[in-house]
């Protein structure tokens, strides 16, 4: 029989400090700690710092290992083996972070076509050499792979230091990977379509960006052979805002329709749920706009993962995750009958709330800051901290540091576009501020007849809150009429 290694007690306990690293939601004070010791360092270091000090500990490490021909998982005593293996998955993401993230930004300009991952052959090499088989390899490959896509979209997409943003971050990897890593490894890799979610926030908050890093961030299993996941991540995730159409259409966009189902049924028509992959998710928004039949066919979908399209007999299966969100509060859709009881109940597997810009801000004023780098890097392309603080100053003048952002990150980026093009942004007038506007000087003279009036009215309304449905439940007037009157107020406007 083959000599079997031991760890000694103090590689046990390093290693263990390694597993709980590559185990931890990256989000957590638990990761902050484990980063402090595994960097050995002093507060004077930042959390940066102390992950790549960290990091590079544990690759000299490893190289020890490899250098004296132990790094082969398989080789030592059955109660060491578990550790070293996942420790190892450790070094494995962190060797290859830079390649996986060229491969995410590729992907991203190619679309819905999966591109061959040109550092495969080297992956795989690595893993071999640890000890994992081929199957292992595949799926250590593909969950690598997952778990940075995951970080690279919260982290990229869903900044600021607020504890309320630390808890989002937090909320939506728990969302991908449950309570432990480790757990879903052992039991639901190819199981989490069973767990919906449901997004709450105000509008412009950033619930389409919280449910793309789900819903792009789900295990797509490699396909070794041509060198490509089965899937692009891009294809992977797919919206649908209910509140954009019609009663009759919301069916057909959910469902799809069969030729000749309905009057304009001029060909068979794929909607959202064939759209989605079984590695995939759809996001649902505003999904307090449906009404009771539509919430009871997609009843069936939750519970049964079965759908019929539209004029059809035919059964289909949906296999993806349904990630739904509402400006509304789900409590007061409940209480006044809008959404079905169980509907809800199969629908909150999940429930992710993200803050409005307002309360972020007010918890930490350096979330501001962030947010302006991001949204400024996006449109000139590059970091540019001088226009920045540029843009900060000008800020601070109008509309104010105590400014409530009704519309949010939204109304903020447009903010940022107004100031680069006009040096110039007032802001909306808050509720009851006083403040006079062309809208509330024709009021006092008189000058505005009531069809006009309500128009403007559903305008103002729509600035506000970003949807026709919003507007429409408001104003009690059904879709239709609010988009009419709200396209016929800004071609006037915009004659004048």
């Amino acid at each position: 029989m083959a000599t079997r290694y031991r760890l000694s007690a103090h590689e046990r306990d390093f290693f263990r400090l390694v597993e709980r690293a590559a185990l931890a939601n990256p989000f957590t004070e638990e990761r902050l700690q484990v980063n402090k010791q595994l960097s050995g360092s002093s507060e004077e270091f930042s959390e940066v710092e102390q992950n790549e000090i960290g990091v590079k500990t544990v690759r000299d490490r490893f190289k020890r290992l490899e250098e004296a021909g132990r790094d082969n998982f398989n080789h030592y005593v059955a109660q060491d083996q578990r550790l070293l293996k996942n420790a190892t998955m450790f070094d494995f993401f962190h060797c290859f972070i830079e390649p996986f993230d060229r491969h995410i930004l590729q992907q991203l300009d190619a679309g819905a076509k999966p591109i061959k991952v040109n550092f495969a052959p080297e992956a795989f090499a690595y893993l071999h050499r640890k000890g994992y088989n081929d199957e292992e390899k595949r799926r250590a490959f593909a969950l690598t792979f997952q778990i940075w896509r995951a970080y690279y979209f919260i982290v990229r997409n869903l900044v600021g230091r607020s504890a309320v943003m630390k808890k989002l971050r937090q909320s939506l990897w728990n969302n991908v990977f449950t309570h432990s890593i480790d757990f879903y490894i052992q039991y639901l890799w190819s199981r989490m379509e069973d767990f919906s979610t449901i997004i709450v926030g105000e509008t412009g908050t950033g619930k389409g960006t919280a449910a793309m890093a789900i819903g792009r961030s789900g295990y797509i299993p490699f396909d070794e052979k041509p060198g490509r996941f089965e899937e692009s991540f891009v294809q992977s995730f797919v919206t649908l805002n209910l509140s954009q159409f019609s009663e009759a259409l919301i069916e057909s966009e959910l469902f799809g329709h069969k030729k000749g189902a309905f009057t304009g049924a001029v060909e068979d028509h794929e909607g959202i749920l064939q759209q989605c992959s079984r590695y995939g998710a759809i996001f649902l928004d505003e999904i307090g706009e449906v009404s009771y039949p539509i919430q009871i066919k997609l009843l069936k979908v939750l519970e049964e993962r079965l759908y019929s399209p539209v004029g059809s007999h035919e059964i289909h299966r949906f296999d993806g995750r349904i990630i739904a969100a509402t400006n509304r509060s789900v409590d007061d859709l409940l209480k006044k009958g809008l959404m079905r009881s169980d509907f809800y109940y199969r629908l909150c597997s999940d429930i992710i709330t993200v803050a409005p810009l307002r309360d972020r801000i007010k918890a930490e004023p350096r979330e501001l800051d962030d947010l302006l780098n991001v949204i400024a890097g996006k449109i000139l392309g590059v970091e540019a901290p001088e226009v920045v603080d540029h843009l900060l100053g000008l800020m601070t003048q109008q509309p104010g540091l105590n400014y409530d952002w009704p519309g949010n990150v939204r109304e903020l980026a447009q903010c940022v576009r107004r100031l680069i093009l006009n040096q110039h942004y007032t802001g909306l007038p808050a509720e009851g501020d006083g403040r006079s506007s062309p809208f509330v000087m024709d009021l006092d003279k008189g000058n505005i007849d009531a069809q006009t009036l309500l128009k403007r009215y559903c305008n103002s309304l729509y600035r506000r809150y970003g949807t026709y449905g919003e507007v429409a439940r408001r104003t009690r007037l059904d879709r239709r009429t609010v988009k009419k009157y709200i396209t016929d107020y800004n071609r006037n406007t915009s004659d004048q």
